[in-house]
């Protein structure tokens, strides 16, 4: 009786934990909807003036005088364009959000879990200089709240990063990254604080570069030697969406700045709305492949996506390279021929090169695959020219017990079952009919 006692009390409190939990989350996922609610008038209002220190030019989307001067070549008034970005936000927090609520009720019992939709909750909606800041900056007394949440938000994500994809410390000294994590939340969410500016600014990579350096190496360490077939499907998924997330923030402004000059320009109207198109748009990838790695819903697609997108990203950027060379190397050898000096390709250029493009299309692409399956998809690479050497000798292969030998052989090599059996019919067997006697 003591030991079913225990037990039941054992279980009513993790019943009791679990609930107190569930009722934390919602009071602080419910009040940070609330303060993102009551900050979209306060924001509409202020990104329709012009900033003028430094404070309110620090809130998304805010222009200077010159930049809401810059919107009538855009068609856009201040109203029209304070209205846009505060229906912008407010999607990508749905979003956000969605997915996080999403989490909460189909994980109510596992605590990373809850972690993890509180997380996608309170990031958006709380981080500084997003449009809760325009709250704080209304009503003063509202700031320090606000900054809680916000430093909250921004160490939630350096928690998640840790913890994922079950919950627990791998290894151990992480629990430093936590500490040191909470020391740049706060000074993230609270940068006037008196230790916030303190020390020289190129002190700040020596402390994050290692951060971050044992983050990647922590979780390589752990999906080699700790997950389980499960969990590694799990960090995948995120691993593809912080890479979606990286590749779209670091590529498209140097890009794009690099051929328009005005993108370099702070608080104007071009380079906001790249801002606007770059950085939350493409944020999105994160919640959506971290609610699939939490739900564990379709875990097992990430691979064939990796593959898609290892194979068509390496055929766009090698046709983009053949066709900037194509047309820029053979514009400069007309140049030379005529000893003319023209900026303009040929038009003879352009469709020569596209087609040279659509022939080298599906061969290109082929060899990709081929490539891409031997160095990153072995295992499947080898099973299928398995399969099709199989499917070659059986077309020709008059001898069953060397048929079936070679079967069972096949199967052993692309499928590596625990055991394997086969079971042929008789001839004998095969030659009665239903009802006849035995």
């Amino acid at each position: 009786m003591d030991k079913i006692s225990a037990e039941r009390a054992s279980t009513k409190t993790s019943i009791n934990w679990m609930r107190a939990l569930r009722a934390l989350w919602l009071t602080l996922a419910v009040l940070a909807l609330g303060l993102f609610a009551a900050s979209l008038p306060a924001y509409y209002a202020l990104i329709q003036q012009p900033c003028n220190d430094s404070a309110t030019c620090n809130v998304a989307g805010a222009l200077t005088a010159q930049g809401l001067q810059q919107l009538a070549a855009f068609g856009l008034s201040a109203q029209s364009y304070a209205a846009l970005l505060t229906a912008f936000y407010t999607l990508v927090v749905a979003v956000w959000s969605g997915i996080g609520f999403l989490i909460f009720w189909r994980r109510p019992n596992d605590w990373f879990a809850l972690f993890t939709a509180l997380f996608l909750v309170i990031f958006n909606t709380t981080y500084p200089d997003f449009p809760i800041t325009a709250l704080a900056l209304a009503y003063p007394a509202l700031s320090v709240p606000i900054g809680i949440l916000g430093a909250l938000g921004v160490y939630s994500i350096i928690a998640f990063l840790v913890l994922f994809p079950n919950g627990r410390l791998v290894p151990r000294w992480m629990a430093l990254i936590l500490v040191l994590g909470a020391f740049g939340a706060i000074t993230t969410a609270f940068p006037n604080l008196q230790f916030s500016s303190n020390g020289p600014t190129w002190l700040d990579p020596l402390i994050n570069i290692p951060q971050y350096a044992a983050v990647i190496g922590a979780q390589i360490y752990r999906y080699r030697k700790v997950s389980t077939p499960t969990e590694r499907q799990q960090t995948k998924w995120v691993v593809f969406g912080i890479v979606i997330v990286m590749v779209g923030i670091s590529l498209p402004i140097p890009i794009l700045s690099a051929f328009i000059p005005a993108f370099n320009q702070p608080n104007t109207v071009a380079s906001t709305f790249l801002g606007l198109l770059n950085y939350p748009v493409v944020l999105l990838a994160l919640p959506i492949t971290i609610g699939i790695a939490i739900l564990r819903s379709r875990l097992y697609d990430i691979d064939v996506i990796i593959n898609r997108t290892l194979v068509y990203g390496s055929l766009t950027a090698i046709l983009a390279l053949i066709y900037v060379a194509g047309v820029v190397g053979a514009q400069a050898i007309v140049n030379a021929l005529t000893q003319r000096q023209t900026s303009e390709p040929s038009p003879i250029l352009i469709v020569v090169t596209t087609l040279v493009i659509a022939a080298l299309f599906q061969p290109l692409r082929r060899r990709l695959q081929t490539m891409i399956d031997r160095r990153f998809y072995r295992h499947k690479y080898d099973a299928s020219r398995t399969l099709n050497a199989f499917s070659a000798r059986q077309r020709s292969e008059v001898d069953l017990n060397a048929l079936s030998q070679h079967l069972m052989t096949v199967v052993q090599e692309t499928m590596q079952p625990a055991h394997i059996s086969l079971w042929l019919r008789s001839p004998d067997s095969a030659a009665k009919r239903p009802g006849e006697g035995l």
